[in-house]
């Protein structure tokens, strides 16, 4: 065991988990007043569900020995024990299982409560937590197994992810989808305006999970070294180059910058380079975020016309973003960087790992959406996913909390 290594991956995971609460103040000012509670104590409520059953199953069964076909672990690690010879697959390690367990959780906390971002608004809170329960041990646990754990079946074909191109990203994204196409519209949505009603609010989260990203990227080498640097440096350029392709194309469409393209930019460049950071090297990663950036930003215009509702574009950010973040890794990927990984095309690889990016990329996105619409209709078809028309005109703070984040919002009931 080594101490310093040791050292940056718990505070690392002290990090990553800050970018929850951060994401909720992201997600917090791009709600309406009268929604605001609602959708933090969606995120935040993701942290003390999804701890507890990752300590209990999740992450045994992510990373436990594997149970056959590479398809899910056992429960040998149930309840954080099990692990006095170490991890399977993980020879090389130089930190206490342990430190990587309560990292891995803060990666589940997070994804987890990315998926509030699509379906506030409209989602009571009972069926959010029956939906995020069935999810984390039915769609997420099972795909971390395939990429994470060196047994999983996805790993064995090589496949690289350094901190959850898939298993963060795309997995968020197209679980969204999912649940929000059998959750259904916001009423009056799009035709009646439903702007941020804080977007100072909304850049100091974006701020802090701009902060909380380099222990999420640079945590993943698993120890303080040249790796780490890198994915450190590449996160952020990256989320630099997102942030500038992101305002282009709103110059070039709209003419005019906002704060919050710039905010997107930042997170869309981020995710990207998540598959990437300990990869590939500075160019590369300026070349990823600025093409995230540009491709999120069109993206998210795309619900308008396909006609679902994700309302705060997990899709269009983390869903897009990650599936560019893993085919750009096919082509940027390079050894000189991180022995550990592999050549992609543009470094003289061919076009294996291309292809193994591009299948676990679909592989994932086909999955939870699939996934995630089915568990979605279960719990509607069971307890209901969806509010009361009236309960939705008045807002989600009040109706599903008793709370209120401003005084004076949300007071009058609709007709029923």
């Amino acid at each position: 065991m080594n101490a310093g290594d040791t050292a940056w991956v718990l505070v690392s995971a002290a990090l990553v988990l800050f970018m929850t609460p951060g994401l909720a103040l992201f997600y917090g000012g791009m709600a309406r007043a009268k929604n605001v509670l609602a959708v933090m104590m969606q995120c935040f409520v993701c942290i003390g569900l999804v701890s507890v059953l990752w300590a209990a199953v999740g992450f045994s069964l992510a990373f436990g020995h594997d149970a056959g076909g590479g398809m899910l672990g056992d429960l040998g690690l149930a309840g954080l024990s099990g692990m006095a010879h170490g991890l399977p697959g993980f020879g090389h390690l130089t930190v206490p299982p342990l430190a990587v367990a309560v990292f891995q959780m803060m990666f589940a906390v997070i994804t987890a409560a990315l998926i509030a971002g699509g379906s506030i608004d409209r989602v009571r809170f009972p069926a959010f937590v029956a939906f995020i329960v069935l999810w984390l041990l039915l769609v997420y646990v099972p795909l971390a197994h395939w990429v994470f754990s060196p047994t999983g079946w996805l790993a064995h074909r090589g496949v690289l992810d350094f901190a959850g191109g898939t298993v963060v990203e795309i997995n968020s994204g197209f679980s969204t989808l999912g649940l929000v196409l059998v959750l259904g519209r916001r009423r009056g949505w799009p035709t009646e305006p439903m702007p941020p009603h804080s977007v100072p609010l909304s850049l100091m989260g974006a701020g802090i999970l701009w902060f909380g990203w380099f222990g999420f990227n640079a945590g993943s080498a698993l120890g303080a070294n040249g790796v780490a640097v890198h994915a450190l440096v590449n996160t952020q350029l990256a989320a630099s180059a997102g942030l500038l392709g992101w305002l282009v194309v709103e110059l070039v469409r709209e003419k005019v910058a906002t704060t919050l393209g710039a905010a997107s930019g930042a997170v869309a460049g981020m995710v990207a380079i998540t598959p990437c950071a300990g990869f590939v090297g500075a160019m590369p990663a300026l070349l990823i975020g600025a093409a995230a950036g540009v491709l999120c930003a069109l993206a998210v215009r795309l619900k308008f016309r396909l006609g679902y509702d994700d309302s705060l574009d997990v899709l269009g950010v983390h869903g897009v973003g990650g599936l560019v973040g893993m085919v750009l890794l096919g082509l940027f990927a390079a050894r000189s960087i991180d022995p550990a990984g592999a050549n992609g095309l543009a470094s003289g690889g061919g076009f294996h790992l291309l292809g193994v990016e591009v299948l676990a990329a679909v592989v994932a996105a086909a999955f939870c959406l699939v996934a995630s619409w089915l568990l979605a209709l279960v719990v509607d078809r069971t307890i209901g996913l969806r509010v009361k028309a009236e309960d939705e005109f008045t807002g989600l703070d009040l109706t599903q909390h008793a709370e209120t984040a401003y005084s004076g919002v949300g007071g009058g009931r609709a007709a029923p």
